[in-house]
Formats: structure tokens, sequence, C-alpha cells
């Protein structure tokens, strides 16, 4: 089945009503049948609607629907792409422990990872996307997982998955990837060996800004991984604050089951069933939507790279793009999703063609169906050092772009008397 028709069925059996849309169920609780039934589902003897913080039958179409674009085994739905990310560490990792990522991080993974994370007795170690071998010299006993991005935001990157994984691999290491830039229609991480995928919702799953929400997805062969392996005994061994439940022997998926039954449940960082069901009505266009962003990405990338102010314009899809070859291995038909940055030469260039723009709102936000400018030195990454800034790729010149539905010439003409003021 193509992925296109994926994103508006599965999941969804329609209800004694018959109702084409999926029914958003606002409701916080659920009532059991007797007490044998409320028995039988808090002790995974049957599976069911127990609480709202724990699922939902809108939240689970959401959830079951996304993992299958991404082609994994189970999905755990959030609050937003932050708290996604912070429950695929919290899910492998504990104090004393660290986890290896990638310079090139939005602003939030970097600061949730540098900083707040420490805060909680875990260390981060970072390397350089390009130079994967990195690795290595930062891994040990205590290594729960590598981390990186697809498509980075905003230095545009592309990660070589394979390269990485092929190191997590070795030494027996989760790989959690955030697949938000690309989304599942234009890479699919878990089919290059990913563990673990990580998006915010919010962005183009939603596509018109409209509910903030994350999901995580885990692979099909994840359960190879934790079994009797070490690194990860609290899947192997009794979980005392669930009936001495052991993740790896139940025979559903471990990593999404554990996130569930005791992140969700203790943390409660869930998405609403309201955003859950715009999510739902994001994904049915989400494959047309894609192949729009990128082409206009495309177009505007070519125009800026032929601008003589403009120094550098960092979007795989133009042929000197460094990132090129990677963006032909990873992403499908070579597409480069909508998200761009282009160089000038200075922060008050910067400054004054992002002002001058008119349709594109100044807004720290990506994947809207509306094009979005952002000078992220001064936003999304300015709590960093001008040290942090360069070696993360955002230099204080940098206009970050994500391409909206408007058209492309449109954009174009906008940009050019931004240029030129």
């Amino acid at each position: 089945m193509d992925i296109q028709t994926k994103a508006l069925h599965v999941g969804y059996d329609k209800d004694t009503q018959g109702t084409m849309a999926v029914p958003i169920y606002q409701t916080t609780a659920y009532e059991f049948r007797d007490v044998e039934h409320a028995a039988d589902l808090f002790a995974l003897k049957e599976l069911g609607n127990i609480y709202t913080r724990l699922n939902n039958p809108t939240t689970d179409v959401f959830e079951k629907r996304f993992a299958e674009l991404e082609g994994g085994a189970a999905a755990i739905a959030t609050s937003s792409g932050m708290s996604a990310i912070f429950y695929a560490f919290a899910n492998a990792a504990e104090a004393g422990d660290n986890i290896v990522c990638a310079k090139q991080l939005y602003g939030g993974s970097l600061t949730q990872t540098a900083h707040t994370l420490k805060r909680f007795g875990i260390e981060a170690r970072f390397f350089n996307v390009h130079n994967p071998e990195e690795i290595e010299a930062l891994v040990d006993d205590k290594t729960k997982v590598i981390f990186f991005e697809s498509l980075t935001n905003p230095s545009i990157d592309v990660a070589d998955i394979e390269a990485i994984v092929a190191i997590a691999n070795k030494h027996n290491i989760l790989t959690v990837v955030d697949n938000t830039v690309a989304t599942p229609i234009l890479c699919q991480p878990l089919s290059y060996g990913v563990d673990v995928v990580v998006h915010s919702a919010s962005k183009y799953t939603t596509g018109q800004g409209l509910a903030i929400g994350g999901i995580m997805v885990e692979s099909k062969n994840i359960l190879e991984k934790l079994k009797d392996n070490s690194r990860y005994y609290h899947f192997n061994e009794p979980d005392e604050s669930y009936h001495g439940l052991v993740y790896t022997d139940v025979g559903l998926p471990p990593f999404s089951l554990r996130a569930r039954l005791s992140l969700l449940r203790d943390l409660g960082a869930v998405s609403s069933p309201f955003n859950s069901w715009l999510f739902i009505q994001g994904m049915e266009t989400l494959a047309i939507r894609m192949k729009e962003h990128s082409n206009n990405a495309q177009k505007l990338a070519e125009f800026l790279e032929s601008h003589p102010k403009v120094k550098k314009v960092n979007y795989p899809g133009l042929k000197s793009n460094p990132n090129y070859e990677m963006a032909q291995k990873y992403f499908k038909d070579g597409r480069s999703s909508g998200l761009l940055s282009f160089e000038v030469g200075s922060l008050e260039e910067a400054t004054k063609i992002v002002n001058a723009t008119e349709l594109y709102s100044l807004v720290v936000n990506i994947g809207d169906s509306k094009s979005i400018i952002t000078h992220p030195a001064s936003t999304t990454h300015q709590q960093l050092s001008a040290e942090e800034l360069i070696a993360c790729g955002v230099p204080s010149g940098l206009i970050r772009i994500s391409c909206g539905l408007e058209n492309a010439d449109d954009l174009i003409a906008d940009m050019k008397q931004a240029l030129e003021v």
C-alpha cells in the first residue's frame, strides 16, 4: 500500500455510526464493565482504554497511522516534540549515563541535551554530523543513545544514517533520529536501521501551525537490540512499579510499552485528543504538501544561489551543496523538504533583509502552509555562545526560511526586493 493511501486509512475502522472522519474522543476516563474488567486492563491481560493519560481512541489512530508511515512497530504521541525527544532519552538512560549527540541540532534540542539533561545526571557528548567516526571516541559502557537529525535545523545538513547506525550497532547502542524536517514522506530512517524516530508534529504533520505535539516511533527490530542487553537492564528485569513486568518478555513493542506504562503514567506529557485529531487531518495531505514545500524551496534556493548578496545557500537539493549526494541517497526522489537557510555578510544585513520581507512571516516555527522567515542567532539559538553558534552551523548572518505553499514566483519576488532594500 502506498504511503499516501496509508495516511488516509490506517488505524481507523469506522465506528458504530459509520463516520468517515475519525471521531474526537474528548474524554479523560472510560467506564469499565466491572471490577474484573478493570483489573484485567491494568494487568495487561486485556488491552483497552484506561485513562487518557495512558491511551485514547483518537490518539490511538494517530499513533498507529504515524507508525505505519515511518515503517515502525508502534508509536507514542506526546504533548510536544521536545517531550518526545525527552521521553526517548528518559526511556533509555538514567543518572550516571551519557548520550552522544550531533552538534548540528535544533536549538531546543541542544539546550535540552547539554543543559537540562545534566540536571538529571545524564551527560551529553557531541560529534560533527559530517564526521561520524568521532562517535567512536565518545562512547563507553554508560552510553545509552546516539542522537541526530536526518535533516538538520537550521544548518540544513544531511546525516549519513547508515554510517552512524553501523557504529551504534557495533557497540549495541540505540539510535534516535529526529525526522521532523524530512517527514516520513521524504525519509524513513527506520528502514536504514535506526531504532527510534521522533518528530515535532507541530511542524509539517499539522501543516498549518494549529497544534503543539510530538510523536516517538520504535522500529520493528528494536527488541533484538534490547533483549538481554546489559546497557538496557531495565527492559530485561522486573519493573517493580508495574507488577514485576519484564518489557522484553510481553510480546508487545517494548520501547513504546515502557514509555506508555512508565513515562506517560508518571510524567504525563500526552497529546490531547483534539490535537491528535488535528494531526490526523494534517497527515491526510502530508504527501502532497511535502512535494510542494520541496518544489518551492528548490526554486527559492536556486534564486538565492545566483544573488550577489548571498554568501552561501544551505539546501541539499542544490547540486553544488555538499549534502547533495546524501539527499539523493536518503530522500525520496531527492526532494529535500521546505527548509533552507542562507548566509549574508553580517548580523545587520540579515536583520535588514528579514525586516524587509512582506510575504514571509517572522515566526519561530517551520512546516506551516505559509512561508516563515527566522533569524536563528537572535531567536531559536540565542542562548548559545558565539563559539557554539559556529559549531552548530548558525553564524550571525544566517537566515532560515520555511517555504510554504504560496506561488514560488511570489516568494522569489518578495525575497528579491528584500535583498535589494
